[in-house]
């Protein structure tokens, strides 16, 4: 008798871990891959979080820590949205997290229950997706195209026929680079709040915009749970190390889903991130290559056929329309791995009704990378 898989084991893929894996294995047979498939800073953590943490390997035991994070790095990220973004908040509201991926499964466990629907807009961030499922909760994916800038919109929640239990916002977003106006993000918390409904604001890219400056929902809302990471703008990808503003409601429950699920976030990677908020020189400087690299890639991708992109007003992503080139995204990142050596991902992997005709092009690399990912890529498409 076969033995039982749960239905939660048998979610997708996320797609472009797929696509690293397929990269990896390619180089390691010697091909001379060009990583922009994964949003990963080409750059290591910056200097004072690496001194920081050799400090804390000769100092500190590195055992477990409060379960919601330390004290002293819980008050560096509230005093982070003072300075940043005029906002006072509690320390206490602060949850640490193994990674943003840990604070969106405290942010979802804690506000929905089995059955809950959650509105996003698509194209999205597939583990939202991914995740609401393993947990049988219920994503509601509300299209969103040019006219939309490829972002919610309060027509989009007003026209969608269904009532909904949460929503999930990113601004910047996952994979277009678009942002929401304050004026917009405080619309779409009003709503929420008049219906009901929780709000799950994704600012894991605050930091790397192009041009303005990204809102944060909390100045429009307690009631929304609002995630950030220490992985993109800080450049701490695989320290694992994230957080989530908590709605005051909200904050025993995620601690008591911390210390079952995670016993604490990293050690370590909490000690090295408070000296994550003195590097903004080095951070900014990160940002200034992402910018060239932007600027560099829609000059020269239109010259190898990649003409239409969604408005990249942040992260380190190129949303683009392939339609004219393919009705197979998957199978066309396939092709252009095995022989152009450049990793993508398709679009099918953030939209699975519409994303056959897009791919997402990742500028987080060096500008090396990008000059040499657009001569290959007009070598190919001629």
């Amino acid at each position: 008798m076969a033995l039982k898989l749960s239905r939660r084991g048998r979610i997708p893929p996320f797609i472009a871990m797929d696509v690293l894996r397929a990269a990896n294995q390619a180089a390691a047979a010697g091909d001379d891959v060009l990583h922009l498939e994964v949003g990963q800073p080409a750059t290591p953590a910056p200097a004072g979080v690496l001194a920081a943490a050799r400090a804390a390997l000769g100092r500190e035991t590195l055992g477990y820590t409060d379960a919601l994070g330390l004290p002293p790095l819980r008050a560096a990220i509230a005093a982070h949205y003072r300075e940043t973004y005029g906002i006072a908040i509690d320390p206490a509201r602060v949850a640490v997290t193994t990674g943003s991926s840990g604070a969106f499964l405290l942010a979802f466990l804690a506000a929905f229950d089995a059955g809950d629907r959650v509105a996003m807009a698509a194209p999205a961030y597939p583990a939202y997706r991914n995740i609401l499922t393993a947990l049988d909760l219920v994503p509601v994916e509300l299209p969103a195209g040019p006219d939309e800038r490829y972002q919610m919109t309060l027509d989009l929640l007003r026209g969608h026929g269904g009532a909904v239990d949460g929503l999930v916002l990113a601004s910047p977003a996952n994979p277009t680079g678009t942002m929401l106006a304050p004026e917009a993000l405080a619309g779409i918390a009003r709503y929420c709040r008049e219906r009901g409904i929780r709000l799950v604001s994704d600012e894991i890219y605050h930091g790397i915009v192009y041009g303005g400056s990204a809102a944060t929902v909390l100045a429009a809302s307690d009631e929304a749970f609002v995630v950030n990471s220490f992985s993109k703008y800080f450049s701490m990808t695989g320290w694992r190390l994230g957080w989530v503003v908590l709605p005051p409601d909200m904050l025993r429950a995620a601690e008591c889903l911390a210390q079952n699920l995670f016993i604490s976030p990293p050690a370590l990677s909490q000690h090295a991130a408070i000296a994550a908020f003195e590097c903004r020189d080095e951070l900014d400087a990160n940002v200034a290559r992402y910018a060239a690299n932007r600027a560099l890639l829609l000059d020269e991708l239109p010259k190898a056929g990649f003409e239409r992109f969604a408005p990249a007003d942040g992260a380190f992503y190129l949303y683009a329309d392939v339609a004219h080139l393919t009705n197979d995204s998957a199978e066309f990142c396939r092709r252009m791995l095995r022989e152009t050596g450049i990793a993508c991902t398709p679009g099918s992997d953030f939209d699975p009704v519409r994303g056959h005709a897009s791919l997402r092009i990742s500028f987080a690399g060096s500008t090396g990378t990008m000059v040499e990912a657009a001569r290959r890529l007009k070598a190919w498409r001629r």
